[in-house]
């Protein structure tokens, strides 16, 4: 039987038209809750984590961690497995995970601001002001999400689907009928060649999580078992990169050939980076001499860790409270919220977080009083970058203890 793929902006009437159809149908629903609860089971993730790739806010960390690319393949192979089932409606961002099927009817609900606000309004009970915000915000959400899975920046856009239903001029019933009308027609049934492209599907959500979990980005397609890899930014050693991707893919079962290429993005500036687990990625450096913490953090990835770099307390805490950083670097004199505010209150609020002092002012008053807070390493400036690398990687090997 067909599958739909509903996506919907906010404040749309979008559940009353899935109710209406999976009423008719008997269809079982396949929701983004679902679907995330899915991913992070298999990977092992916890689920805000892998909700936030449905958001606009990406992580400063993740060009370090990858964390949003493991996500999204989390994502795409819950989604994959789960429509093995057949006669499913799948409704909300993990929609847009599919490529296009033949026996997958995809559907737009939308409507004009008017309609979404009056909405927001009467049935949610916001106010203007409120509905407006929401619906902004939803919308660039929306808007990243088909940039991340389709590289398209326009949600609503008419060539993502096969229907696009204007909420502000038909009602649920209607819109719900007009589904069901296109569902039964002959373009839409399974066909061997519609089967075969959702055996692709689940194929390259496999190879892409198995290179995920090994600490690759790179784009995957399949067709009949045939899988190609785009390397889509610089690598060094090309030939030893395809060599691991080649030997990781041909072990999956399933899998009937290997082949890499490099794609149009390939001579850009942005270098290949395979994300090392062993290693610190989610370091955040806090000092208010911006030539000392920027040539820091540039030394630190050249020893493979990933780190932002806040200026001054204020930005430091609100980084803490807005992103998951696993280790601080900070300095204790500084303007404003200094160093040893900043241990005091975050290991009040985050105290998994371990924090290295590193200053070139402090005092043996200092040192002791910095330990008792629960700082995870007393150093003072200049310091030797191994010294340094090697208390960043005691500190991520103590939290990964914790984790394990």
């Amino acid at each position: 039987m067909s599958v739909i793929a509903i996506f919907s902006g906010l404040f749309c009437n979008a559940d009353a038209v899935v109710q209406d159809v999976i009423d008719s149908t008997g269809y079982r629903l396949i929701t983004d809750a679902a679907i995330v609860a899915k991913a992070a089971e298999t990977a092992g993730m916890p689920i805000q984590k892998v909700r936030r790739a449905f958001s606009a806010k990406t992580s400063v960390f993740n060009k370090f961690t990858h964390e949003k690319e493991c996500s999204i393949a989390c994502l795409r192979l819950a989604l994959a497995e789960e429509m093995q089932g057949g006669r499913a409606v799948v409704h909300g961002f993990a929609s847009l995970l599919m490529p296009r099927i033949g026996h997958v009817l995809r559907v737009c609900i939308i409507a004009d601001m008017a309609y979404r606000i009056e909405r927001g309004v009467t049935v949610h009970e916001l106010t203007e002001k409120e509905a407006a915000r929401r619906i902004r915000e939803h919308d660039a959400d929306s808007a990243a999400w088909t940039a991340a899975c389709k590289a398209v920046t326009d949600p609503w856009d008419e060539r993502l689907y096969d229907m696009v239903l204007p909420m502000n001029r038909m009602p649920a019933a209607r819109a719900g009928a007009l589904i069901e009308e296109n569902l039964v027609k002959q373009a839409l049934r399974r066909t061997p060649a519609s089967d075969q492209s959702e055996a692709d599907f689940l194929m390259s959500a496999t190879v892409e999580m198995a290179l995920s979990r090994a600490g690759h980005d790179v784009s995957v397609d399949v067709e009949k078992g045939a899988v190609v890899l785009t390397i889509n930014k610089q690598v060094l050693m090309l030939t030893r990169l395809e060599e691991e991707l080649t030997a990781l893919v041909e072990r999956i079962p399933g899998v009937q050939s290997v082949r890499t290429r490099v794609g149009r993005d390939f001579h850009q500036a942005h270098i290949y980076r395979k994300h090392n687990f062993e290693m610190p990625s989610r370091v955040l450096l806090v000092d208010d001499e911006r030539e000392f913490v920027q040539t820091l953090s540039e030394r630190l990835e050249l020893r493979d860790m990933g780190s932002a770099v806040a200026y001054d307390g204020e930005s430091a805490l609100r980084l803490v409270n807005e992103d998951d950083p696993e280790v601080m670097i900070i300095d204790l004199k500084m303007p404003g919220i200094d160093g040893m505010e900043i241990l005091r209150q975050v290991k009040a609020t985050r105290p998994e977080i371990e924090v290295i002092v590193l200053t070139g002012h402090g005092s043996e008053a200092d040192r002791r009083q910095c330990m008792q807070l629960g700082a995870f390493a007393y150093m003072q400036k200049p310091v030797d970058i191994a010294e340094l690398s090697d208390t960043l990687k005691k500190a991520h090997e103590q939290i990964r203890r914790r984790h394990s």
